[in-house]
């Protein structure tokens, strides 16, 4: 496993992180433990999660979830020290107190004393704001980050769904106030959206930002189990009714088939997966330092496993930008 700067950290981190959404209700307990456990064996050491997982359980009672699965497995397999372990907050975590999210100072602290509750740990390496609140000035959110940091509860702070410009305002606001600033920035990045390209991953190069890319099959579209006019295959997230017409009015377009259809060639040229192919595209682009794989079973970490080998040719990554156009090559 070749490791990766965390941006101007000096934590190494593998290129691949496991995103453990699908551990809160669509993958058993055991599973999700072979799951980490192959993951581990097999030299990842990136772990990423959030206090919101869970959402989708018992009518929104089930949130923290997640972090209370990885904080049993934590506990029972000893192994905490050798991961680095990130969750999130910002999104409701109490369906009726109204200071129960946000970027408050309030909510905050008490969003991390709890995650660190469930996650059965002393300390989180990366405590990430999962989306800017535009109702909260982003100088009391770093304070509070800050003192977490301070505390030793929080290693390192960072951001997700942030635009370029909101980056680079918490970044000012840092330096002004003499505060730990965001060194990471988790980022929906894939063949089939590009649009991070024109600004956030030039500013993350600039300002020494990682960039944590996730949804790399946008949201399984790209995993090559789709096809133009055929059924949506049982268990598939785009067939389950609690996501179906999020992703599939984002993500199940003529458009995207058009790109699966390219992408299924070059795969059977190469001796790959249209997964594997999609997800090291993204491993491979410039300034990405890890991508977020959310593995449902053993299978699926299997085949993302596998795309740390795939190479690529120059030819292969100009048909590639030929059949899903970034920013730059729009219009051209």
């Amino acid at each position: 496993m070749e490791y990766r700067n965390l941006g101007r950290t000096g934590v190494k981190v593998s290129p691949l992180c496991i995103g453990t959404m699908n551990f809160a209700d669509r993958t058993p307990e055991e599973e999700s433990t072979r799951i980490l456990d192959r993951a581990i064996a097999a030299g990842i050491n990136f772990v990423d999660t959030a206090d919101y997982y869970g959402h989708a359980l018992d009518g929104g009672r089930g949130m923290g979830h997640t972090e209370e699965r990885l904080g049993r497995y934590f506990a029972s397999r000893r192994r905490r020290r050798r991961i680095v372990l990130a969750t999130k907050f910002l999104f409701p975590t109490d369906r009726v107190d109204p200071n129960a999210r946000g970027g408050s100072r309030r909510h905050v602290i008490q969003a991390c004393e709890d995650s660190l509750r469930r996650l059965q740990t002393d300390y989180v390496d990366l405590y990430q704001m999962h989306r800017p609140d535009p109702e909260v000035p982003i100088d009391e959110t770093l304070r509070a980050l800050d003192d977490l940091v301070r505390s030793g509860k929080v290693r390192y702070i960072g951001g997700s769904g942030f635009t370029a410009w909101r980056t680079v305002e918490s970044l000012w606001v840092s330096k002004d106030l003499g505060l730990n600033r965001f060194v990471s920035e988790q980022a929906k990045y894939n063949l089939l959206r590009r649009g991070i390209e024109g600004e956030v991953v030039p500013m993350a190069a600039a300002h020494q930002i990682a960039l944590i890319a996730y949804q790399p099959l946008g949201a399984g579209m790209l995993s090559g189990k789709y096809r133009r006019g055929e059924a949506l295959p049982s268990g598939s997230r785009f067939a389950d009714p609690a996501w179906s017409g999020y992703y599939r009015g984002s993500y199940m377009t003529d458009a995207a088939f058009g790109v699966i259809d390219g992408l299924s060639e070059i795969a059977g040229s190469k001796g790959c997966t249209v997964s594997q192919l999609a997800t090291a595209w993204v491993l491979g682009r410039s300034g990405v330092t890890s991508v977020i794989v959310g593995p449902r079973t053993g299978e699926h970490l299997e085949d993302s496993l596998g795309a740390l080998d795939v190479e690529w040719t120059e030819e292969e990554l100009a048909r590639i930008d030929a059949l899903a156009p970034g920013p730059d090559q729009a219009g051209r």
